[in-house]
């Protein structure tokens, strides 16, 4: 089971990533291509070139997790403007599950709220 509340930080792999790799290979990719560490508490998306099927990668305790999504109809919303992994939040992996843009205009603006003595 995916369970968003656990997420900390999520990178996005940027253009098309070959998912005919599995947790090695994607592992990998991670290490070779962005110098970031697999072993963190760090999720890790790809998607494939028809933006169909996501893969997410993260290290739970003692073993990787892989997750694995197809769409039947529809494709996921992928950002194209970077060449390096995208820094998301959770609440952004949600929309991109959901098929919606990393980048929504109409959401509400976070607020960072303190109390007034």
């Amino acid at each position: 089971m995916l369970n968003l509340e656990a997420v900390g930080h999520v990178h996005l792999a940027p253009g098309a990533t070959d998912l005919r790799k599995s947790i090695d290979g994607l592992a990998a990719l991670v290490i070779a291509g962005f110098d970031l560490d697999p072993f963190s508490d760090q999720w890790f998306v790809f998607c494939n070139r028809q933006r169909n099927k996501l893969k997410i990668l993260r290290w739970d305790y003692n073993g990787f997790w892989l997750h694995y999504r197809r769409l039947e109809r529809g494709r996921f919303q992928w950002p194209h403007h970077s060449e390096h992994m995208l820094l998301i939040d959770r609440r952004q992996l949600q929309w991109l599950l959901d098929g919606l843009s990393v980048d929504q205009r109409q959401a509400h603006r976070q607020v960072k709220a303190s109390v007034v003595v």
